[in-house]
């Protein structure tokens, strides 16, 4: 059974059972709820777990899972690039928590975690905000905080990547619990 590139959470229901779900947001995100079955692969863990995920997708065709969407696609680019063949769960967690499905936690209780976009945008924005409080209050040259951090997102658009997600995501509430450094 072939899986298209995009598929909703009303297609998916009824074929979870068929497909490995891959869910690459944060261990502390994947341990907050996660698809039923899912495996937690860390985005940037995508290119060293390429033989483990090409295995995978020869038993059963891949879903690749994170909060939104929008890094399951960088993910799934990365399989494509490689060869590997897999499709992105439309809306991701949220919708299909939103659509009242069941979310699995490890060790049956859900971590408070938020989510990687939401701890981006409080990042930067609390950047931003330091570097003008700074810039007028103790010098001028604080300013260039908050251009950096302009900068950064410039960057993190054009490229649709993400370094401060990447430095969020191994400080240790983003680990799981007992977890080592991320490699």
């Amino acid at each position: 059974m072939s899986v298209t590139a995009a598929l909703s959470v009303p297609e998916v229901l009824p074929r979870l059972h068929e497909l490995t779900v891959v869910d690459v947001r944060t261990p502390g995100e994947f341990a907050s709820g996660h698809l039923p079955g899912a495996v937690n692969v860390p985005l940037d863990r995508v290119g060293r777990s390429l033989p483990d995920l090409r295995q995978a997708s020869a038993r059963k065709p891949l879903l690749v899972v994170c909060a939104s969407g929008a890094r399951a696609e960088n993910a799934v680019a990365v399989l494509a690039s490689h060869g590997v063949d897999a499709a992105v769960l439309t809306g991701g967690t949220a919708a299909w928590s939103a659509g009242g499905h069941r979310l699995d936690h490890p060790d049956g209780r859900p971590r408070a975690v938020w989510a990687m976009e939401r701890q981006v945008r409080f990042s930067a924005g609390a950047l931003v905000l330091l570097g003008l409080v700074l810039g007028l209050v103790a010098h001028p040259s604080f300013q260039l905080l908050s251009a950096g951090v302009a900068g950064g997102l410039v960057f993190s658009a054009l490229s649709n990547t993400c370094g401060m997600a990447v430095v969020l995501g191994r400080l240790p509430f983003n680990r799981r619990e007992g977890a080592g450094p991320a490699r």
